[in-house]
């Protein structure tokens, strides 16, 4: 067939090499423009887009896919069909028209459930148990389209958004194949979504905090599933004054006494609101991710000291 394919991020990068593996024929690349990034700003193409060039595709990054030359380039390409997996810009009516056999979108729940931006992160704060990767036909609802198919995953207890999401891609990207041949032969209506539909809004930096009044398990799948990006962090006292630190990997640790935020012992075990969470990988401001231990070496918080609570004022500085 012959395809256009939109995508953003690293989890759309599987498909993409996929549906070139299966022998379609990818005639655009459309991705979000390139963005400053490092200390020295310097633009950088996404990951779809840099994967494209190293592919020999050309790469289209319009900084809306409303605006009307953005629509009559892609109607001038006269696709197939439009694969489509976190490309990040919605779509109006006249784009999702264009191709001979529609629009299509990878997206990574089980609809209706986690509709938008964040349904991997959103699905493990949530505490969910399963999830899944679905192709539905697109319309111009936010991921309201018919299923044509789908794979259901379970969340693992160790589960982080990245470990999650680098399953779901794959897995998702081994869809397409079956997907687009059932498309081709007209043999797939898609299912309608059922359900009482929930959200995955995007995740704010304010919300990313940690708050210590909350059970040991919702602490736990709050820091999982904001790993390793924005990353869940708190405040520690420092010789300087307070330091921002990300957790970015814990696991519940049984009962405890202390109060919300009280370090219980050397190894960084926490008092939450019921129970108890033990903090296994940390980065400080400027740092390296490491394991607690090691940070707890050149970086003290000893047994007795009470994290600050969460609070309503945001966040300083960067994530």
């Amino acid at each position: 067939m012959r395809l256009a394919f939109m995508g953003t991020p690293d989890f759309a990068v599987p498909s993409l090499a996929e549906l070139l593996a299966s022998g379609h024929e990818v005639v655009a690349v459309y991705s979000q423009p390139p963005k400053p990034r490092g200390r020295g700003q310097k633009l950088t193409p996404s990951p779809v887009h840099a994967f494209a060039e190293t592919m020999g595709l050309p790469v289209f990054t319009p900084a809306s896919m409303k605006a009307p030359e953005a629509i009559v380039d892609f109607r001038s390409l006269e696709v197939d069909a439009a694969c489509v997996v976190a490309y990040g810009q919605i779509l109006k009516a006249e784009v999702l028209e264009a191709p001979r056999l529609g629009c299509f979108n990878l997206h990574g729940s089980l609809l209706p459930r986690w509709r938008g931006a964040a349904p991997i992160q959103r699905a493990i704060m949530a505490g969910d148990r399963q999830t899944g990767v679905q192709i539905m036909r697109m319309s111009e609802g936010l991921d309201e389209g018919p299923i044509l198919l789908s794979e259901v995953m379970d969340i693992r207890p160790d589960d982080t958004a990245a470990t999650l999401s680098g399953r779901m891609s794959h897995t998702g990207a081994s869809l397409w194949p079956r997907a687009l041949a059932a498309i081709e032969r007209g043999a797939v209506e898609g299912a309608p979504q059922t359900g009482e539909p929930t959200y995955a809004k995007k995740i704010t930096p304010a919300e990313a905090r940690i708050d210590w009044t909350r059970p040991a398990v919702e602490i736990d799948c709050h820091i999982r599933g904001l790993s390793p990006f924005p990353g869940a962090w708190f405040e520690a006292p420092g010789p300087e004054g307070p330091v921002r630190i990300k957790a970015l990997m814990s696991r519940v640790s049984g009962p405890g006494e202390g109060e919300p935020g009280e370090v219980l012992d050397g190894g960084l075990r926490v008092a939450c609101g019921d129970g108890v969470v033990r903090l296994l990988t940390v980065q400080r401001p400027g740092k390296a991710a490491q394991p607690a231990e090691e940070m707890l070496r050149g970086f003290a918080i000893p047994a007795g000291t009470v994290l600050p609570p969460s609070s309503s004022e945001p966040p300083r500085g960067e994530l």
